[in-house]
């Protein structure tokens, strides 16, 4: 097969206060679900950087990248509608843990993101059903066993950013 295999990189923000986290929820073909603040990585910038904007776009809040939760793989099927070809993507997330900032309130939420909230890790896990990406409870359970890594373990050259 001559096909190269690109996964699809992606980037999450795992915020954690008061014993909670923030969450959306957000509208997919498969109705509501729920998934920590994350997207897709753009052209020209670094995993740190897209996490940053990718919080400030779902949720309103500014977030600062601190430490590196864990790197992570999925693969998402799903068949196509009326003989179209299926969706089978691989997603490669980074997920980040830092320090949340203040809300801004001239922002709104994303387009297709219905609302923040915050959930107890127990309530996290009983809404399984519910997460859009199978990986927002392993990087919360990352999280909560205390991975955190060093921002520069993901090296990113310069070549990217200008």
């Amino acid at each position: 097969m001559d096909t190269r295999w690109k996964p699809s990189v992606t980037v999450a923000a795992i915020i954690e206060k008061d014993g909670k986290f923030l969450l959306v929820e957000e509208h997919t073909p498969e109705g509501l679900k729920l998934n920590n603040p994350a997207g897709h990585l753009d052209p020209g910038e670094s995993p740190a950087q897209g996490c940053a904007r990718e919080t400030l776009e779902e949720t309103t809040y500014a977030f600062t990248p601190e430490a590196l939760v864990g790197v992570y793989l999925s693969r998402f099927r799903r068949e196509g509608p009326n003989g179209e070809p299926d969706e089978d993507i691989t997603y490669l997330r980074f997920a980040f843990c830092g320090a949340l900032g203040a809300a801004d309130a001239r922002r709104t939420l994303d387009h297709g993101i219905v609302r923040t909230l915050w959930l107890t890790p127990d309530e996290i896990r009983a809404s399984a059903a519910r997460h859009r990406s199978p990986l927002l409870l392993p990087c919360m359970e990352d999280y909560l066993a205390g991975r955190r890594y060093p921002l520069e373990l993901v090296h990113c050259d310069p070549s990217v950013t200008t």
